[in-house]
């Protein structure tokens, strides 16, 4: 049986809203706000229109960039714009993001976003997605299937340009501290394994460290993107290597860990401390650390990713077709910026 036409889905009124419910289980939805009725898109052809039912399955909230990626979906896919938002956390686990995509299959929603915990093992679900009519549109991270057919499109970051951006970053700094040809020592707090970004940033920097023949790298692990386990890590590495140089972050949370295990192990960081400290995201509170001169550079990964996801949800809805990969712009942040004026107007 092919996809409900939606049509019959309107007709169904709030008993479908129900069944909505009962089928996501734990995932939280986002409830229509228009005094009991679903709100309506009009269609120029028809004079009609209905809500259009997003299902949107995000990796967790993991980090401050994960909630401000929730929050820009969650602002963007409202009652009020014309859509009807079913939300599930997957709590940092794949088979709970399978299980919720295979249950906005089942709810016959319009379309499937999905922020991919890892790259591997989506070729089965994407396939179902595909055979019951339904786009899937990837956020932030990304996949590797033998068909990219089975997807329609992927928005976020130049993961690996971020990770060659503070490689390029770093060999400019130690130019201006005259320390170009002595040798480097360096570890690298990695993102969990096998997702998009760490991949990216992982090897994006790597390119930049080959060329520089007195840069070592000393050690690599991941931190899985949490403040707790970078500080797990970071003391780790600070009772095996007597010396370290610099410390690659591959996110900000976890740049919070390293800070934290270097200050207790009475050892300094930021421009004016021993160990230069380099991180991702971008987020306010990374930018205000950056402030107060604990991390030298932030490179940005830009999480409103929200209002483009929905730009290209309305050229589907015209019939219009879309670009495979879309970039969203992004920038990075050190000490020698005037930070007070763009920390203000953060939002996340």
């Amino acid at each position: 049986m092919g996809p409900m036409p939606r049509m019959d889905r309107k007709k169904m009124g709030w008993l479908l809203l129900a069944l909505l419910l009962l089928l996501t289980g734990c995932g939280k939805r986002e409830e229509p706000v228009t005094g009991g009725h679903a709100p309506y898109v009009e269609d120029a052809a028809t004079g009609k229109g209905e809500y259009i039912v997003v299902g949107f399955s995000q990796i967790g909230s993991e980090s401050d960039w994960r909630i401000g990626s929730t929050e820009s979906f969650r602002s963007t896919f409202t009652a009020e714009n014309g859509y009807y938002l079913i939300y599930d956390d997957a709590q940092q686990k794949q088979e709970n993001q399978l299980k919720a995509v295979r249950n906005f299959i089942l709810q016959k929603v319009d379309y499937i976003i999905v922020d991919p915990i890892v790259e591997t093992g989506w070729d089965a679900v994407l396939k179902e997605a595909k055979d019951a009519g339904i786009p899937v549109i990837l956020a932030d991270r990304s996949v590797k299937v033998e068909d990219e057919e089975l997807y329609t499109c992927w928005v976020g970051s130049s993961f690996e340009q971020e990770g060659r951006s503070a490689g390029e970053w770093l060999r400019e700094y130690l130019k201006k501290q005259g320390r170009e040809d002595e040798e480097i020592r360096i570890v690298t707090l990695q993102g969990t394994l096998g997702s998009t970004a760490q991949i990216g940033r992982t090897e994006g920097f790597g390119k930049v460290l080959e060329q520089e023949k007195n840069w070592v790298m000393l050690d690599q692990q991941s931190g899985d993107f949490t403040q707790a386990k970078g500080q797990e890590v970071m003391e780790e590495f600070l009772k095996n290597y007597d010396r370290i140089d610099v410390v690659v972050c591959e996110n900000d949370n976890m740049a919070f860990g390293a800070i934290e295990a270097i200050k207790k192990a009475d050892k300094t960081c930021g421009p004016d401390g021993e160990i230069i400290i380099l991180s991702f995201d971008a987020g306010r509170a990374a930018l205000e650390t950056l402030l107060d001169k604990d991390i030298n550079a932030v490179f940005e990964c830009n999480p409103k990713l929200g209002p483009l996801v929905s730009e290209i949800i309305r050229k589907l809805e015209r019939g219009e077709s879309v670009e495979k990969i879309q970039y969203v712009e992004e920038v990075y942040f050190d000490s020698t910026m005037d930070l007070e004026q763009i920390i203000e107007e953060r939002t996340y």
